[in-house]
């Protein structure tokens, strides 16, 4: 972790570094200490991030966010709370690398738009989260949470498992109290998968109702920015502060957007909502459907309506969405690339096949433990007239065909399935081990419908997520079933223990 110095903040506060005290995480807009909270969120990165046994989820954090609580308290909806930023997203403090040495010296020296709003209203960058090397399109045999320039990001709950990715350093970082908030990206199961392996709230919105201006891209279609957090409201705080329209980002505009998305969320009730239970898509494992259907019980104490569903979506689906990510990750990585300044030393790169290029010339530092076959077969995928044929059946499938029908003949407000599994054991020399067909956020992730995790639970320790999906530009419906739900919780939930997994 490259780190700043902090001392000044040690004499601000003497906080206990014991887990986080919920006060902080449950105080409202007005009560909320954002000095103390600085200091206390340094002081968990400094005790359990770095080192052999560390998180490794900080890439780098700000020797002057002290004083920018300081100067942000009573500003805005955050009024100085610390926010981690996915280091695919840039920010004017630190480069923006995407986990990859061949962008080691992007300090484009300028703020995503979503960050700017952030900043507006009062939210304090602390630092940039390290995250799977190119969002996990790089190869398909990677070790989600591994970047060249961060490393291996581990599970707070278990320092031998997966934090899972791409946005694994957002979620470990605030499943281990490093920060208020952190914001992750997702193309497909890049927030809900970390948040839901982590034990903590992720919500990858309606994609359109945050820009994507200035975020390293895979596809235009699917890439959205959202909050990772420890509770529903705290992400729905936090994407009213990033949320907002981009000339720049034309998918942003006239959309139905709400300015707070916590409105009504502490009051929001379960009594007869419908609520989709999607049967087919729970794995075969027996001890996650356990987990999940003592959650059903749960929201059916509430007063939900549970509607069992049978349904398997067309697997066209998924083939032509990887066609529309490989066709637009190599079409919309060379206009980004285009678009950031020079490097002060060394060969900027300008395109996809730059990209390819570094990494072969550098194979012993980026491609030691996984190859680039997702970028060959990107730089490879030219042709526009059956990426557009692709793109409009995926997008077909998956909305109207898929989700839209569950919704329309099951008359459901929300769908919920499980949302992952619990983690896996890190493996760099075979990747990762998903554990089985588990979850349904694809046809979200494809259709850019809401797609929100709450934790429901743990198997050996280890917490798994419930997932609550709605049809598009139905966030605030979902994140108020969300917190719902997360009232009537009976579940216990697992400290992170930092310390590898054990039996006993």
């Amino acid at each position: 972790m490259r780190s700043g110095t902090f001392a000044s903040l040690a004499a601000l506060c003497a906080l206990s570094l014991a887990p986080m005290a919920t006060a902080q995480q449950d105080a409202g807009p007005d009560d909320f200490d954002a000095l103390a909270d600085i200091g206390a969120r340094v002081e968990r990165i400094k005790q359990y991030d770095d080192g052999p046994e560390g998180i490794n989820a900080v890439i780098a954090y700000s020797h002057t966010a002290g004083f920018k609580a300081r100067d942000a308290i009573g500003v805005g909806i955050l009024k100085g709370r610390s926010v981690l930023v996915k280091d695919n997203i840039e920010t004017k403090e630190w480069p923006t690398t995407a986990g990859s040495l061949a962008l080691a010296q992007n300090a484009t020296r300028r703020d995503a738009p979503l960050v700017a709003n952030l900043r507006r209203a009062g939210g304090v960058v602390l630092g940039k989260t390290n995250l799977s090397e190119w969002a996990n399109i790089r190869d398909d045999n990677s070790t989600s949470g591994w970047s060249a320039v961060g490393g291996l990001t581990r599970n707070p709950h278990a320092i031998d498992r997966n934090a899972c990715g791409s946005s694994s350093g957002s979620g470990a970082a605030i499943a281990a109290g490093m920060a208020w908030g952190a914001i992750g990206t997702e193309t497909n199961g890049s927030i809900t998968c970390p948040a839901s392996i982590n034990g903590i709230v992720g919500f990858k919105p309606s994609v359109g109702l945050v820009s994507r201006t200035h975020v390293v891209p895979i596809s235009s279609t699917q890439d959205t920015a959202g909050p990772m957090t420890r509770t529903v409201y705290d992400a729905a705080l936090l994407l009213s502060a990033i949320a907002g329209e981009d000339p720049a980002d034309p998918v942003t505009l006239g959309v139905p957007r709400q300015s707070d998305y916590t409105e009504g969320l502490r009051t929001a009730s379960l009594e007869g909502v419908r609520v989709g239970v999607m049967r087919k898509q729970l794995g075969s494992r027996a001890d996650v459907r356990a987990v999940f259907e003592k959650a059903l019980e749960d929201m059916k104490a509430q007063g939900a309506v549970l509607v069992d569903i049978e349904f398997d979506p067309d697997p066209e689906m998924y083939r032509d969405s990887f066609t529309v990510l490989k066709y637009e990750l190599r079409e919309e990585m060379g206009r980004y690339l285009a678009s950031i300044p020079a490097f002060a030393e060394g060969e900027t790169p300008r395109s996809l096949a730059d990209l390819i290029a570094f990494n072969e010339a550098n194979a012993d530092r980026e491609m030691r433990w996984f190859g680039q076959d997702i970028f060959l077969e990107a730089e490879a995928t030219t042709d526009r007239e059956a990426y557009e044929k692709a793109r409009s059946n995926a997008l077909r499938i998956a909305g109207p065909e898929t989700l839209d029908r569950i919704f329309a003949e099951n008359h459901v407000a929300v769908i919920v399935a499980p949302t992952r599994g619990p983690a896996w054991v890190n493996d760099l020399v075979n990747g990762d081990n998903y554990g089985g067909s588990i979850g349904f956020g694809s046809p979200a992730a494809i259709a850019g419908y809401p797609h929100l995790t709450v934790p429901m639970g743990a198997i050996e320790r280890l917490p798994v997520g419930i997932s609550f999906i709605g049809p598009k530009w139905a966030d605030h419906e979902v994140l108020k079933a969300g917190a719902a739900y997360e009232r009537a919780r009976t579940a216990v939930l697992p400290a992170p223990s930092f310390k590898r997994w054990s039996a006993e």
